[in-house]
């Protein structure tokens, strides 16, 4: 992946809160698309090998979470976390974590991931197939930066952080900021 690639179209299976569903589910099915995510904003798309995981719980999502501000200052939309988890994980991963602006997208079946050429096998973790992370600078569908942790394999031995981090992206943005500026 890289700068400049139009986003694959898929459609993703999410649960939405509906009171009129009632019970102590009050959920419905609702397909959303690409296009639904991405198409006329400028977002911050985040993904990591899973929900509930140690980095992804206590260093990227929340500080994507406690970042959107300064994001929101740079210019971004929204910002999204992907992962190769179903929507009831995402949604509870979501509400464990408090989330107020960050909104989670649930890629159960690996679709997305893997026509963004990020599907990993994690079986050496028991995880299956997943996310490698990666994060990503999207202007109305269209990659305008690419932060991708290095290492991309099946099966790695360790989980690289540092390139797809809040604070690595927010850096971009500033630089590209000034240069523009200049």
């Amino acid at each position: 992946m890289k700068a400049g690639v139009k986003l694959p179209d898929v459609t993703f299976k999410t649960r939405v809160r509906d009171e009129a569903v009632g019970g102590p589910n009050p959920f419905r099915w609702e397909d959303k698309t690409t296009a639904d995510y991405f198409a006329g904003k400028r977002v911050v798309l985040f993904s990591l090998p899973g929900a509930f995981t140690p980095t992804c719980s206590t260093y990227q999502l929340p500080g994507f979470e406690k970042g959107f501000a300064d994001f929101q200052a740079e210019g971004i939309d929204a910002i999204y976390c992907m992962s190769v988890n179903d929507s009831f994980v995402m949604n509870k991963w979501a509400e464990s974590q408090n989330l107020e602006n960050v909104n989670v997208i649930p890629d159960g079946s690996g679709e997305f991931t893997r026509k963004m050429g990020m599907l990993v096998a994690k079986d050496n973790l028991g995880f299956g197939a997943r996310s490698w992370r990666y994060a990503a600078i999207v202007n109305d569908g269209v990659v305008e930066a690419w932060f991708e942790e290095p290492g991309l394999c099946d099966n790695h031995g360790e989980d690289p952080y540092g390139v797809s981090s809040p604070e690595n992206l927010m850096k971009h943005l500033q630089a590209a900021k000034e240069t523009a500026a200049a």
